[in-house]
C-alpha cells in the first residue's frame, strides 16, 4: 500500500480509530497494529508476508534463547543461526543472480562456460529495512544491551509496524520495541504536530519528488539528443528528487507514528544544508548510517587502530552501504567514490565538526557558508548518474555527453511553476532548519485562522501542482 494513495488515505483513520478504541488496554492495540501492518505490506503481495513472518519468529525465538543461556558458544551459536537466516533471505532474493551472473562471468574469463539458470526473482518490497531492523533486535540481545522479550505480539508488531515497514526508519529494538512494551496515551498537540510533519511529506514527495522525477526520467531516457547542461540540471533535479522523495516518506512515517504514540528516529537533518560531504553524510539516512557505524564499522575496530585500518573500515562500511541499496556494481563504485569524498575529513579527525546547523541564530548565512553549501551539493550530486545507471556503458555515455562543449549553455528548463516552488520549498526548509520539522516555524502565528490557512496553501498545492503519482524511490531497495 503506497502511502500517497486513495487506499492509505480511508486505512489510516480507520486503523486510528480502532487503535485508540482499545487505549485502556495495550496487547489489543498492539494486535490492531500487527493486523493493521500484515494488511498494509500484504496489499502490495501477501506471499511475502511469510518472509516477515519467518524473519520475526526466528529473532523472536533467538531472543528467548540468549535469555535462557550463559554459555558463549551457545550464544554465538543463536546470533550466528539469526545472521545467517535474515541474511540468507536478503542475499537469496536481493543478489541471488548478482552473483551467479557474476560467477558465470569469472568461469567465462579463463575460458569455460556453464549455463546456469537464472531465476525471475520478485524483490520484497522493504526486505532491507525489516531485515536490519530485526536484527539489531539479536544483535543488542546477544550483548547484553537489551533484555529479550517474552510478549510475541509486541515483537511482531515492532518488525512489521506500517509506518516506517518498507522504507524505514530503520529503528533500533532499543528505542522502538520498548514503546510497544509500554502503555501509549494520547496526546493531542503531539498528534496535531505529527499530522503537520505527515502534510509536509506529502508536499515534499508528490509536489517535489515527483516533478523531478518527470524531468530526470527524460534525461535519462534521451541523454544523447541533449545539451550537456541538460545533463548537469538532471544530476542536480535528481539530487533534490531523491532527498524529498525519500526525506518525505521518512517525514510521513514519523508523523504517521506520531499520530499512535510512537516516537521514531529522525532520518534526515537538512543535509542539503551541510558544509561537507561528512557532514552531509551525519544528516542523511541517519538510522541506516548509524546503523552501519555501530554493527559495522565500530566492531572493525572503527578509528582506533593504524591509518591503513581506519581506511580499510571506511571503505568496507561505504562499499557495504552501496551494495545495500542494490546488487549492481554501479552502487558499490558509487559507494567507493563517497568513502573516497569523506576520507580526507575522516584522516584529519574533523568529520565531526559543523554539529549544528548552519548559521544558527542567524536567517542571512556568510558567503562562506554559502560557498561551502553549494560545493558540497555539488560533490553529492555529481556521482549520481553512476548510481542511476545500469551499467557502467551507461554511465559513461552520460558523463562524456554532459562534459561536452554546450557544458555551459542555458539548460532548458523544466515547468518554470514547479521550478519556483522548489525554490520557495528550499526557502521554507532554510527557515525551518532548527526544528525537526520545517512547519513548525508556523507555531509563531497566535491565531489559528493563520495556520490553517497555511495547511490550505499547502494542500491545494499538493492538488494543483502534484506530478504524476510515482512508487517511493527507495521501496526498490
Amino acid at each position: 500500500m503506497l502511502f500517497n494513495s486513495i487506499d492509505f488515505a480511508i486505512f489510516l483513520p480507520i486503523v486510528f480509530f480502532l487503535y485508540w478504541f482499545f487505549k485502556k488496554n495495550r496487547t489489543k492495540q498492539n494486535v490492531v497494529l500487527l493486523i493493521s501492518s500484515y494488511i498494509f505490506y500484504g496489499w502490495w503481495d501477501w506471499r511475502f508476508l511469510s518472509l516477515i513472518a519467518i524473519s520475526s519468529l526466528v529473532d523472536y525465538t533467538v531472543g528467548l534463547g540468549l535469555s535462557k543461556t550463559n554459555n558463549s558458544h551457545k550464544r554465538k551459536f543463536l546470533l550466528i543461526a539469526s545472521i545467517f537466516i535474515n541474511l540468507g533471505f536478503l542475499g537469496f532474493f536481493k543478489y541471488y543472480n548478482f552473483f551467479l551472473e557474476n560467477f558465470v562471468q569469472a568461469f567465462s574469463f579463463f575460458g569455460n562456460s556453464i549455463n546456469p539458470q537464472r531465476l525471475n526473482i520478485i524483490l520484497p518490497v522493504g526486505i532491507s529495512f525489516y531485515t536490519f531492523q530485526t536484527l539489531s533486535y539479536s544483535i543488542d540481545v546477544y550483548k547484553k544491551k537489551l533484555k529479550p522479550t517474552k510478549d510475541i505480539v509486541a515483537f511482531f508488531s515492532f518488525v512489521s509496524f506500517f509506518p516506517q515497514l518498507v522504507a524505514g526508519p530503520i529503528e533500533r529494538a532499543t528505542n522502538l520495541l520498548p514503546q510497544f512494551l509500554n502503555r501509549r496515551t494520547f496526546n493531542y498537540s503531539s498528534a496535531v504536530d505529527g499530522m503537520r510533519q505527515l502534510l509536509w511529506g506529502f508536499f515534499k514527495k508528490i509536489v517535489i519528488a515527483d516533478n523531478c522525477a518527470i524531468y530526470v526520467n527524460e534525461i535519462l531516457t534521451n541523454h544523447t539528443i541533449y545539451n550537456g547542461s541538460d545533463l548537469f540540471l538532471g544530476s542536480i533535479f535528481f539530487a533534490i528528487q531523491i532527498y524529498a522523495d525519500f526525506s518525505g516518506y521518512s517525514d510521513i512515517a514519523i508523523g504517521t507514528s506520531r499520530l499512535f504514540g510512537f516516537n521514531l528516529m529522525k532520518n534526515f537533518a537538512y543535509p542539503y544544508f551541510s558544509r561537507n560531504i561528512a557532514e552531509l553524510w551525519r544528516r542523511w539516512h541517519m538510522s541506516l548510517l548509524s546503523w552501519f557505524t555501530d554493527y559495522v564499522y565500530i566492531p572493525l575496530g572503527g578509528n582506533r587502530g593504524t591509518t591503513m585500518s581506519t581506511i580499510r573500515n571506511v571503505f568496507i562500511v561505504f562499499i557495504v552501504a552501496g551494495f545495500w541499496h542494490g546488487a549492481k556494481w554501479t552502487f558499490i563504485v558509487w559507494g567507493i567514490i563517497n568513502a573516497i569524498l569523506v576520507m580526507p575529513y575522516i584522516l584529519k579527525q574533523n568529520n565531526k565538526t559543523n554539529t549544528t546547523i548552519v548559521a544558527h541564530g542567524r536567517i542571512i548565512p556568510s558567503f562562506k557558508d554559502v560557498f561551502s553549501i553549494g560545493f558540497t551539493f555539488l560533490l553529492w550530486a555529481f556521482p549520481f548518474p553512476i548510481f542511476l545507471s545500469g551499467s557502467f556503458r551507461f554511465a559513461f555515455s552520460y558523463y562524456s555527453h554532459m562534459f561536452s562543449t554546450n557544458l555551459f549553455s542555458f539548460p532548458a528548463v523544466p515547468n518554470k511553476i514547479v521550478f519556483v516552488i522548489i525554490l520557495i520549498f528550499f526557502t521554507i526548509e532554510w527557515l525551518g532548519r532548527e526544528y525537526e520539522h520545517p512547519l513548525q516555524i508556523i507555531d509563531f502565528l497566535s491565531h489559528k485562522i493563520f495556520r490553517w490557512l497555511v495547511y490550505v496553501v499547502i494542500i491545494a498545492t499538493i492538488y494543483i501542482w502534484g506530478g504524476k503519482p510515482i512508487d517511493f524511490f527507495y521501496f526498490q531497495f
